[in-house]
């Protein structure tokens, strides 16, 4: 299996980097984004193991999630690649996380 980000999903991580970055500190900027991609490590052996996700259910595209933080991984399998569509932080509307969906 292999990992393939989004150019949506990288710009999310770049997103939350940036922000930590700059309201609290580089060192806390790295730590979350250490924890989203040391959460997606296991999707290489297991890439069955995260949870479907309901909200994406009507794109009929099995989308699943970890989660790492409170951010939420969202990805689809397809073949022998696991394609990482969006990082989601879970205080949001799940309403917007269907529309990231839609527009990636």
């Amino acid at each position: 299996m292999k990992i393939i980000w989004s150019d949506f999903a990288s710009d999310e991580l770049k997103s939350i980097y940036k922000y930590y970055k700059e309201v609290a500190s580089v060192k806390t900027a790295k730590k979350i984004k250490s924890t989203i991609f040391e959460a997606t490590k296991q999707l290489v052996k297991f890439s069955k193991s995260g949870t479907k996700e309901e909200n994406l259910r009507e794109l009929k595209e099995e989308h699943r999630y970890l989660v790492a933080g409170k951010y939420k991984v969202i990805y689809k399998v397809e073949d022998d690649i696991i394609y990482i569509t969006d990082v989601f932080n879970c205080e949001q509307n799940p309403q917007k996380m269907r529309e990231n969906a839609e527009n990636s």
